[in-house]
């Protein structure tokens, strides 16, 4: 079974890096992937009695002898990427078996700006992101003016890439949000600043997990958000900007599904929701309240209390 994807079946947070934990710790996974989100995420598992949070990195960087690969789906904010890695260095967790799809699209300073007033600007009818420009910087992939990866490896690229993604939302920043206009400057040098670190990490992560399973060795993708929060597939608006479905897999790693083996979906017993949209059976009693306290819901991520409801089958 060298092909296994985790996913989950609700609004997120129904337990997918506990179910990842408890795969990869079987001594026979060989690489655990991210093939979309970004550091909106948030998975939590412990190890030892120790509690660790990840982000924007797979759950099977915990495991030893496992890879953990960020595909091309994901949006990479740099910046966030390494201080999470310095945040597991600093508890004795070995990440030197990290790869970066070179392919993966980069979350610049100007992405979480551009989420922020926005987000504040639309007012009551607020989508609920989580502010750090995961909306903004998948909006620059389709519109063909993003930064990948391997952008920053070339400044007079990168630089192109940045004036050009500057040129409109300066416009917008000043002259519809009143707030002052964002130096490409700035954000190349930002940006470039990460390049030593990141450069032993990248390379092609599609060719490296296509040759993993011509090899038979067994790849865990490891899903981010949920089923009800896909783009096309969830309670639109209200959704995350990726494809967190089986189907988002294949496109978000470079793998064809025809090599997915095994695709298994995580529930919980009662719903639980972060952010605005849509919730049936949303609870606002004290059954809702005792769900809250009983289960710790409080966002990883966000730090936000979610909401909880009864299961909607």
């Amino acid at each position: 079974m060298p092909a296994i994807v985790v996913l989950g079946a609700q609004w997120g947070d129904e337990g997918k890096g506990k179910a990842t934990d408890l795969l990869a710790t079987t001594d026979t996974i060989d690489f655990v992937v991210r093939t979309s989100g970004g550091h909106n995420a948030g998975h939590t598992i412990v190890v030892n009695g120790e509690k660790f949070a990840t982000h924007l990195l797979p759950s099977g960087i915990l495991t030893p002898g496992a890879t953990s690969v960020i595909a091309n789906g994901v949006v990479v904010s740099p910046d966030a990427l390494f201080r999470e890695l310095d945040s597991l260095i600093e508890r004795g967790v070995d990440v030197a078996e990290l790869k970066v799809s070179a392919n993966a699209h980069v979350i610049a300073s100007y992405h979480a700006t551009m989420d922020k007033v926005t987000e504040r600007f639309l007012g009551k009818n607020q989508i609920g992101t989580t502010g750090r420009g995961i909306g903004p910087a998948y909006a620059d992939k389709i519109n063909r003016v993003g930064v990948r990866i391997a952008d920053l490896f070339d400044e007079k690229i990168l630089r192109e890439k940045v004036e050009a993604a500057l040129d409109v939302r300066n416009h917008l920043l000043t002259k519809v949000y009143n707030r002052r206009a964002i130096e490409v400057d700035v954000v190349v040098e930002e940006l470039l600043s990460f390049v030593d670190r990141l450069r032993p990490m990248v390379c092609d992560t599609s060719l490296l997990l296509n040759r993993a399973l011509d090899e038979g060795q067994t790849v865990l993708f490891e899903g981010a958000q949920a089923t009800m929060l896909d783009v096309d597939h969830g309670t639109y608006p209200f959704v995350t900007s990726s494809s967190p479905i089986a189907g988002g897999v294949c496109t978000g790693a470079g793998v064809g599904p025809t090599r997915i083996d095994r695709v298994i979906g995580v529930i919980k017993a009662y719903t639980t929701r972060v952010g605005s949209g849509p919730f049936p059976t949303e609870l606002f009693d004290e059954d809702g309240i005792e769900l809250q306290r009983i289960g710790g819901e409080i966002g990883v991520s966000t730090g936000r209390t979610r909401r909880c409801g009864w299961d909607d089958a």
